[in-house]
C-alpha cells in the first residue's frame, strides 16, 4: 500500500503532514478534515514508518504534500484534455501527439473536474481547488474503520489463543466468561470484512479505476430504478440468510458441544460421572 497507494495510506492513518522518517504512529486521535489536523492524538514513535515502509530512513508522504502532486497533475490533466479534444477534432500534427502521449498519465485527473465543469480546459482556479480537495478521501471515515477492523482481528486472536490454552488444560467449561466471550464475538469477523471492504473501496476514492477514471464520471446506463430493484433485491435476499445464519448459530452454540453426544466434552463427562455404577 505505501508504494503504490500512498493516499490511501495517509488518509487510514491520518497522516496530514510529511514526518521525518520513521514517522510516529497515531494510535488514536480525532481527525479534523477542513483543519487537516488531528485533535486529542496519541502516537507511537516510528511504528508507522517502520510498518509502512519497512525502513528507518524512507518518509511516509502526508496529504498535504500529496494534495500539491495532485494540484499539478490536475493541471497537466486539463493540458492533457485540450490536447485529446484535438485529436478527436482531426488533428494530423506529430506535436499535438507527442505532448499528449506525455502528458496522458494525468489525464484522469484532469476529469476530476468534470464534476464541476464540462469543458476541463476552461476550469477556473477555484474549480481546480475544489478538485484538488476531492482528489483524497474523507479521512475520519476510512480512519475509524481502519482500526474497527484491527480492533477485530486482535480481539478474535485473544479469544482463539484463550481458548486454545484452555481447551489443552481441560479447563475450558469452567471458565463461563470465556464462553460467553466466545459467544459474543461471533459477530467480529463479519465486522472485520465489512471494515475491511469499506477501507478497499472508501479508501480509493474518487477513483472507480485509480487515476484514470473518476467516480464522478463513471455513469452507467441503469435507471434510478434499475438500481432501487436490484438494491432491494440484494439487501432482502442477504437479510434472509443473515437471519437464518444467525438461527442456526445460536442455536447450537446454546445446545453446546455435548448434543454432538461424542463422550468428550465436560457436561458429558460430569453426567457420566454423576451417574450410579450397575
Amino acid at each position: 500500500m505505501g508504494d503504490v497507494q500512498k493516499t490511501k495510506l495517509a488518509a487510514i492513518e491520518a497522516e496530514w503532514e510529511t514526518q521525518p522518517a520513521p514517522a510516529a504512529f497515531t494510535l488514536f486521535g480525532i481527525p479534523d478534515q477542513d483543519s487537516q489536523e488531528n485533535k486529542l492524538a496519541i502516537q507511537i514513535p516510528y511504528a508507522l514508518g517502520i510498518i509502512a515502509t519497512r525502513s528507518v530512513d524512507t518518509p511516509v508522504i502526508g496529504l498535504k504534500d500529496l494534495m500539491v502532486q495532485h494540484e499539478e497533475r490536475i493541471r497537466n490533466g486539463m493540458k492533457a484534455y485540450e490536447l485529446l479534444e484535438q485529436l478527436r477534432a482531426g488533428s494530423t500534427d506529430q506535436a499535438v501527439r507527442d505532448q499528449f502521449n506525455v502528458m496522458k498519465k494525468d489525464l484522469g485527473y484532469g476529469l476530476l473536474l468534470k464534476r464541476y465543469t464540462p469543458n476541463v480546459s476552461d476550469a477556473t482556479e477555484a474549480q481546480i481547488q475544489q478538485a484538488t480537495k476531492d482528489s483524497i478521501p474523507r479521512v475520519a471515515p476510512l480512519y475509524f474503520a481502519f482500526r474497527i477492523m484491527v480492533a477485530c482481528g486482535f480481539l478474535l486472536l485473544a479469544i482463539i489463543a484463550l481458548s486454545f490454552w484452555s481447551v489443552i488444560r481441560n479447563r475450558i467449561g469452567e471458565k463461563k466468561w470465556l464462553l460467553r466471550a466466545a459467544l459474543y464475538g461471533i459477530p467480529l469477523p463479519w465486522i472485520a470484512v465489512e471494515a475491511g471492504w469499506f477501507v478497499a473501496e472508501y479508501g480509493r476514492q474518487p477513483w472507480a479505476i485509480g487515476e484514470v477514471l473518476p467516480t464522478a464520471v463513471a455513469n452507467s446506463s441503469l435507471t434510478v430504478g434499475d438500481l432501487l430493484f436490484s438494491m432491494i433485491l440484494i439487501c432482502g435476499l442477504y437479510t434472509l440468510f443473515l437471519v437464518a445464519e444467525l438461527f442456526l448459530m445460536f442455536k447450537f452454540a446454546r445446545l453446546g458441544p455435548s448434543s454432538l453426544k461424542t463422550g468428550r466434552y465436560h457436561y458429558e463427562q460430569s453426567t457420566v460421572a454423576s451417574q450410579p455404577a450397575r
